[in-house]
């Protein structure tokens, strides 16, 4: 087999001056003792666009080869310097790298040099070359393998009214209509006995949070009617819950914002997936036997925030502030 030998920076200045003179590249191969397609590819890889036609010049095609023989065997960071700078700072701002590829994708769809995909950023940051920059700690769950996590179960509780999710319309099931939630209450520190009360609603996995001081139906009912009560009446018309004590008072959804009420099934968490999915969101920022006591309104509405405004996959990578302002647009 014989080695395969490069165009020269001398051939390089006979193909421009041969170009120039208007022969054709199987003239200037014969002449030079090349195959036709080693220069076909040499010009269309090295010529440059001149006003309003592509040029062979022989001093910057010279310039090119030498810029990419620099490069050859440079490992590059995720992709590019651009795609590197995005994927770390929005790791910074708590974005899975699901969310970021997603993103970039539904952003930049046509152009390759600024989407990156999700399997990428995992294993850069996991690569053992770049385990002291500590990237894995930017991952939502701040791992240094990733693993399965447990689900957790609800507990039954007799309540007074209750109507069974098997009844919620089919419309509201498949995520049809607008302005449907499910509710939860997010424990603290057991031995102070605080919480977070939390809706979302179905369409649009819009998050809205509340501190409570103690996980009460008394509790839980304000901070129902003060989430709801900001919303207009197309964008709150029902809301499904689980079986806790907290949600004994349900009834006054309905007599106060005119809000049906449904209940899960005893011990079926996944019949209100969307809340526990958001919930672990929130977990995210506030771990299990977090003290909310030290925790203000203000700091969780930030939190919130950013929930709420980060890409995700169920909505083809729009965000829940965007989803929910639009239908809140459209409805108006």
């Amino acid at each position: 087999m014989k080695n395969h030998r490069k165009i020269d920076k001398k051939e390089r200045g006979m193909i421009s001056r041969m170009l120039a003179q208007g022969k054709t590249i199987r003239a200037i191969a014969k002449e030079l003792c090349r195959s036709p397609s080693t220069i076909s590819s040499e010009v269309s890889r090295n010529r440059v666009w001149d006003t309003d036609k592509f040029i062979y010049d022989s001093i910057l095609a010279q310039e090119e080869y030498e810029r990419r023989k620099s490069k050859a065997g440079e490992k590059r960071p995720l992709k590019n310097k651009w795609v590197y700078h995005y994927v770390v700072d929005h790791l910074g701002l708590g974005w899975s790298p699901e969310q970021i590829s997603g993103r970039l994708k539904r952003k930049h769809p046509l152009v390759k040099s600024r989407t990156v995909g999700m399997e990428t950023i995992y294993r850069y940051i996991y690569d053992p070359v770049n385990l002291d920059d500590h990237l894995w700690e930017y991952l939502p769950r701040g791992q240094k393998k990733r693993k399965k996590q447990k689900g957790r179960s609800v507990h039954k509780s007799h309540i007074e009214a209750r109507i069974s999710i098997s009844k919620r319309l089919v419309k509201v099931n498949k995520r049809c209509e607008f302005g449907h939630f499910e509710g939860d209450t997010v424990e603290g520190r057991r031995s102070v006995g605080d919480g977070i009360h939390t809706e979302v609603e179905r369409v649009s996995r819009m998050l809205f949070a509340k501190k409570v001081d103690r996980i009460n139906s008394e509790e839980t009912i304000k901070a129902q009617t003060d989430l709801f009560s900001s919303l207009p009446a197309f964008a709150r018309k029902s809301v499904t819950l689980d079986n806790g004590r907290e949600n004994h008072l349900h009834m006054q959804l309905n007599k106060i914002l005119n809000m049906k009420t449904y209940f899960c099934h005893p011990y079926a968490s996944y019949e209100r997936g969307t809340n526990e999915n958001t919930n672990g969101l929130l977990r995210r920022y506030l771990p299990k036997q977090t003290d909310f006591s030290t925790l203000t309104q203000e700091e969780l509405d930030e939190i919130v925030s950013e929930i709420n405004n980060r890409p995700r996959k169920v909505l083809q990578y729009q965000t829940a502030q965007e989803v929910f302002t639009s239908y809140c647009s459209d409805s108006t």
